[in-house]
């Protein structure tokens, strides 16, 4: 499954990049077969000013065939967003491509 990185007001990271790709490996891989890629779209919402929630992770699964999934998640720090969004997608992809299991 191809994994796509977005960047916005973000220096790209390849720790950050494992990161996201052992997080999905863990989530999505009974998936895998089912989607053509997952773009992941990480971004500093207040660029030059911290604060709380700052950092967000949007996650677009694309399956072969169907409308994009969308599961976001927001957080003080990147690895946190990238965590609650993977969760999401997760469970989105459960109840709309397995949702007897």
């Amino acid at each position: 499954m191809l994994v796509q990185f977005n960047y916005s007001a973000v220096p790209s990271s390849d720790a950050l990049e494992d990161f996201v790709r052992a997080e999905l490996d863990k989530a999505i891989a009974r998936f895998e077969s089912r989607l053509t890629r997952v773009e992941v779209h990480l971004a500093d919402m207040k660029s030059k000013r911290t604060g709380p929630d700052d950092k967000r992770c949007r996650l677009e699964a694309r399956p072969k065939g169907r409308d994009p999934f969308l599961a976001e998640d927001t957080a003080d720090d990147l690895y946190r967003a990238v965590s609650g969004a993977v969760g999401k997608l997760e469970r989105m992809l459960m109840t709309r491509l397995d949702p007897h299991s």
